[in-house]
């Protein structure tokens, strides 16, 4: 027997009532989307996210008295980034005919098409849908897209079994309404492969109440799950797909032979918080056990109906599986799912470390074919200037018909590549400004990400993919000054906390926390295998340099061999980290100490115990003309605009000194 969502002595959020309401992810978005108007209600879009689109405003033309410029974000549910040159062709015309000229990659290795207009959205969608495409499930209260690594090894059996069940698990957790082809193809369902039988009939076989009787719905029921659900498929040692942010990570265990025995299973990650919310917080995936190829079904549904009958419908940023786990523990919570599950869960298998891959560069697929990954920055396919990827990916898929892969860094793989083609895809790239290989692109840029944030995001704070470029540079200029110019390390930022690039993994982060101002994170590791902490609440943008120089010159100063910038930041700790940085001075203008460190450590008061606090610096405003000529300096000079700032000033006060004496 199913359990209620929540307890009837708590009202359940606005939200729960919504979904409750709405027939099964119809109403009232279906008698909505036929009026002349440029925007949905409320109501309405809270459904139109369960369909793939996210309804938004360009905030770059709001104006005082006047209509928001709506427009729609689409999303493609792609199981292990995997789509069809077919299905390519088209999301590049639809960009090109009803977006914003740009495809964007997510993380979770699907596509965005930004700026689709109300009017075209049902002609925008339909137009996926029959051309081996889909948006359903790729937003709102359910199971998101299915990830798995991006890698085409066709003579690796462990990879083939993570996209083979990656595409089964995505299947088995599709939501069944018939809503989604009532509203986009007008009734008409799409011609699509055969489901496999055994998806199917792991659907229609109950457990110990992991299904609904009678519903449009078996698993999710009228009120789906209490927020969205995030599912990856791996192999052991690849950690392409960021394993530990996951709700549920499947990693794919084989025999000497090659062949399938089963599956470790890792539950509770997620990334999103809330700013001072401290109950909210980003959260690892942890090991609940092993279980059989044969149990994998019903394994995935009793995870499923657990958060679904157990998560929080009262609180919605309470409401992600990893809140679950923190508040019952791993034993209580893998007891439950033994409930559902009807059997005891084996001891998980031991696994070797895992590392991030991004396979970019020409490879071998391993059975007489090439794959070609291609760095992507920020994940957006767009022609500016001299570099036109967009044109570029266009005519290698249409002249050689090639599939590709979207990965979980926001690259593509372009794969089945016979060894006769490449010179002629490499020309194609080449003459379109595309560099084909890693050592080309600069290693801030290569393990960087950041969401799209400002201006369509309604939850950005702070700039990500705008201001994304220029903090690398800015970053990439200290390390020059500082010698250490072959350092490598993944830094990710994000417009607010939610976390869709996952920053709170990454060696440096930087989320949005005001306009113009981010809170900065340390001490991930660089295969994203450890939780960064928060080091900064509030960095104004411009303060960059002198946030990050200290710290910089102390990781050269203080590192042990072949250590990565997260990993000492680590193992020193914030407390030593705050000690050098107080009483820090530029490298540019203090001597070199005889110990040959960048700078001379002078021991500060003791450090504040919040872990997040640091010294306010006091601000000075000048003339925008001023402040025109003195960034046009810096930039020839080749130093921080404050630094020049500061020495300006040291400069006139100590003439003014003497002139006074």
């Amino acid at each position: 027997m199913v359990k209620t969502p929540t307890s009837k002595t708590q009202k359940p959020s606005k939200l729960e009532g919504i979904k409750e309401s709405s027939n099964f992810l119809r109403e009232p978005l279906a008698s909505e989307l036929p009026e002349d108007t440029t925007h949905i209600s409320k109501e309405a879009f809270q459904i139109l996210k369960f369909h793939g689109s996210y309804q938004q405003d360009n905030r770059d033309n709001r104006q005082k008295g006047q209509q928001k410029d709506y427009q729609f974000m689409l999303r493609t549910r792609n199981p292990g980034g995997y789509v069809p040159p077919q299905l390519y062709l088209t999301l590049d015309r639809l960009a090109s005919e009803y977006g914003n000229q740009t495809l964007r990659i997510t993380t979770r290795q699907g596509f965005q098409l930004h700026g689709i207009l109300k009017k075209n959205l049902k002609e925008t969608i339909s137009s996926i849908i029959q051309n081996m495409g889909s948006t359903l499930g790729a937003c709102g209260d359910l199971n998101r897209n299915v990830m798995a690594p991006p890698a085409p090894f066709k003579n690796r059996n462990d990879y083939q079994y993570a996209w083979e069940y990656a595409n089964k698990v995505a299947d088995l957790l599709k939501p069944q309404t018939g809503a989604y082809y009532e509203i986009w193809l007008d009734g008409e369902k799409a011609i699509s492969a055969e489901e496999d039988p055994e998806v199917k009939a792991a659907r229609q076989r109950d457990g110990n109440g992991t299904l609904f009787d009678n519903k449009e719905e078996p698993i999710y029921g009228e009120h789906y799950m209490p927020r969205k659900f995030k599912t990856s498929f791996t192999v052991p040692g690849d950690n392409s797909v960021d394993l530990y942010t996951q709700d549920l990570a499947l990693v794919v265990i084989t025999n000497n032979q090659g062949e399938l025995e089963g599956f470790n299973v890792l539950v509770g990650g997620g990334m999103g918080r809330t700013h001072n919310k401290e109950e909210t917080f980003a959260r690892m995936a942890e090991p609940l056990g092993y279980i059989d190829k044969d149990d994998i079904y019903d394994l995935v549904k009793a995870i499923v109906a657990t958060q679904r009958d157990y998560g929080d419908r009262v609180q919605r940023r309470h409401a992600r599986m990893k809140y679950l786990l923190h508040d019952w523990g791993v034993d209580q919570f893998r007891e439950t799912v033994e409930g559902y599950f009807g059997k005891k869960l084996e001891p998980e298998k031991p696994l070797p470390e895992f590392k991030y891959e991004d396979y970019l560069g020409w490879n071998e697929q391993g059975d007489g074919k090439l794959f070609l990954g291609v760095s992507v920055e920020n994940g957006r396919i767009k022609n500016e200037g001299n570099f036109q990827l967009k044109t570029a990916l266009r005519e290698v898929v249409e002249q050689f018909e090639l599939p590709m892969r979207l990965t979980p860094n926001h690259n593509v793989i372009l794969y089945e590549i016979d060894p006769s083609q490449q010179s002629a895809i490499q020309k194609v790239l080449d003459k379109h400004g595309i560099p084909t290989s890693p050592e080309g692109i600069d290693p801030l840029l290569r393990y960087s990400m950041a969401c799209p944030a400002l201006p369509t995001c309604g939850l950005a704070i702070a700039e990500s993919e705008r201001v994304a470029p220029s903090i690398l540079e800015r970053v990439r200029a200290l390390l020059n000054k500082l010698s250490i110019d072959q350092e490598q390390f993944t830094i990710r930022v994000t417009g607010c906390p939610n976390g869709c690039a996952r920053p709170y993994m990454a060696e440096l982060g930087f989320v949005g926390s005001a306009p113009h101002a981010y809170q900065v994170w340390l001490g991930g590791s660089f295969d994203q295998t450890r939780l960064a902490k928060p080091f900064v609440d509030r960095m104004p943008i411009e303060e960059l340099e002198t946030t990050l120089e200290p710290i910089f010159a102390y990781f050269k100063q203080d590192k042990k061999p072949e250590e990565s910038f997260g990993t000492f930041c680590d193992r020193v700790g914030f407390d030593a980290i705050r000690q050098v940085t107080v009483n820090y001075q530029s490298a540019s203008v203090t001597p070199q100490p005889d110990k040959g460190a960048v700078n001379e450590v002078v021991k500060p008061p003791e450090p504040s115990t919040n872990p997040i606090e640091r010294k306010r610096r006091r601000r000075v405003s000048v003339r925008d003309d001023l402040h025109n000529r003195l960034k046009e300096t810096a930039a020839k000079q080749g130093k921080p605009m404050s630094e020049l700032a500061a020495e300006a000033l040291e400069n006139y006060l100590n003439g003014n000194s003497t002139h006074s004496s």
